[in-house]
């Protein structure tokens, strides 16, 4: 199976321009329009069109693109599966929201390791845009993210929340509180909406971020205010740097867990989910 062929056209539906795959994928445009020129020639159709435009698909490169995605796929589980063999009888590769890892990462893999000791897991914390792309490519058996972006080819359920409250170095209201002393938080899309709605005084923020570990390090260095999970809400005030600001709404974070459609009822799948909706339902 010649993987750089398909690899290549998926990068090119995907920029549109020759160049920039080259640029991409570290190869030279001969090389790009060779990989294209075989897949023609093995379908005896063309893929895609230049043009002063860019690079525009076919009728035949679009109906190929949900098949290559689907042979990208199966490719990398193949070469996981291969590399594990002989130690484990099959290996996970799972990505995690960064705040969801802070909060559970050691006790998930615990659990795995207690409940499935026959799977081998790699666990990244990332943030949601490219845990998207890489579970569509096949890079990422399951994630667990905030954001879906529901790609044909991708499952997505809740599996649970988390609170953030409003913290402050000084303030005990929202009155109290000084907008230019404001950390901005922005953890996902649907919070930010949240967050502007609830509190639009704050949008105009001279600092942001969109992790909590980083966020909860800037209230207790530079002071001020700003929205951390429950969990880290109630370390800092009882380390006396912060204190709750009493009036502020909660603004809850909906958890989902994806995987690949065609994985989505697979035992080892539906396992880890019980197991991250267990953690994520404890106090």
């Amino acid at each position: 199976m010649q993987i750089d062929l398909i690899e290549t056209f998926l990068d090119l539906m995907e920029t549109r321009s020759f160049n920039r795959t080259a640029e991409r994928l570290d190869v030279t445009q001969s090389t790009v329009s060779h990989r294209v020129n075989a897949l023609e020639a093995a379908f005896n159709r063309k893929l895609f069109v230049r043009g002063k435009g860019g690079t525009v698909p076919t009728v035949a490169g679009l109906r190929l693109l949900d098949h290559a995605k689907a042979l990208q796929s199966q490719w990398h589980e193949a070469v996981r599966s291969v590399e594990a063999a002989g130690t484990y009888e099959r290996s996970m590769r799972i990505g995690i929201q960064h705040d969801v890892a802070e909060m559970i990462g050691g006790r998930f893999l615990k659990a795995i390791r207690e409940e499935m000791p026959g799977t081998s897991t790699y666990l990244e914390a990332d943030y949601s845009i490219q845990m998207n792309r890489d579970l569509g490519a096949g890079d990422l058996d399951l994630a667990v993210l905030y954001t879906p972006h529901h790609l044909p080819d991708l499952h997505y359920e809740r599996i649970g929340e988390i609170a953030y409250v409003l913290v402050s170095t000084s303030a005990v209201s929202l009155a109290e509180i000084r907008p230019q002393d404001y950390i901005y938080a922005n953890y996902s899309p649907a919070f930010d909406r949240a967050h502007r709605m609830a509190l639009p005084q704050f949008a105009a923020s001279a600092v942001a971020a969109g992790r909590n570990l980083i966020l909860g390090d800037l209230v207790a260095t530079l002071g001020g205010a700003t929205y951390v999970t429950q969990k880290t809400a109630e370390t800092l005030v009882s380390e006396k740097s912060v204190r709750r600001v009493a009036d502020a709404p909660v603004i809850p974070q909906i958890i989902h867990a994806a995987t690949n459609i065609r994985s989505r009822h697979s035992h080892q799948h539906r396992k880890l989910i019980a197991i991250l909706c267990d953690l994520l339902s404890e106090p």
